[in-house]
């Protein structure tokens, strides 16, 4: 489909519109970061990955610090390259995260995303300078939380595969999670395929 022909989802509140291009049926790849629009917006939004159908992928490179003293990624540390794509996932999905905690104080004062659940499977260890790829897909938009599936890659080569619930709290109890975020992750489950 041509660029174009692409609309942004303006029934979803905190939606940037430079940083979310949706057409029917597929997620496009994420908009081009250097255009004028999209620099003013996030002039380091290249450095979030990319949008692709089923998801998310963030580049990791390994570095000296992740690592453990035999010379490979310290199991700790992959639990952060996810949460990076995590992150980025929201972000080029168009949550401002900023708008997005402003939006939740109103609707539950006090709260709070946590990690409810992670399931992880180890398959082969990372080592210094290599390049990774941390492909992030929706898997389940519910009441209070949202699920969602990780695989950490090398190239073609599973390393490590996860599933992890994130919740919504406020005030010590789970609350529906904010509309808008309801929104905007039921369109990213809705519009691609799983990865």
């Amino acid at each position: 489909m041509d660029p174009s022909e692409l609309s942004y989802p303006d029934r979803i509140p905190f939606v940037h519109k430079s940083r979310a291009l949706v057409y029917e049926g597929a997620m496009n790849e994420r908009p081009d970061p250097f255009s004028p629009e999209t620099l003013k917006a996030d002039p380091f939004l290249h450095l979030a990955g990319r949008l692709v159908p089923g998801g998310h992928v963030l580049p990791v490179r390994v570095y000296y610090e992740d690592t453990d003293f035999s010379g490979i990624v310290y199991h700790a540390n992959y639990l952060k390259f996810m949460e990076r794509a995590r992150s980025d996932h929201l972000r080029l999905i168009g949550v401002v995260q900023g708008e997005l905690f402003g939006e939740a104080l109103a609707e539950a004062p006090g709260f709070a995303f946590v990690v409810r659940s992670m399931e992880l499977q180890f398959v082969r260890p990372a080592r210094i300078d290599d390049v990774l790829e941390v492909h992030t897909s929706p898997v389940e938009v519910a009441g209070a939380s949202i699920t969602l599936a990780q695989k950490v890659k090398r190239g073609e080569e599973l390393l490590v595969e996860g599933k992890v619930k994130v919740a919504f709290v406020a005030q010590g109890r789970a609350r529906r999670i904010p509309d808008a975020l309801r929104a905007a992750m039921k369109l990213a489950l809705e519009q691609a395929p799983q990865l």
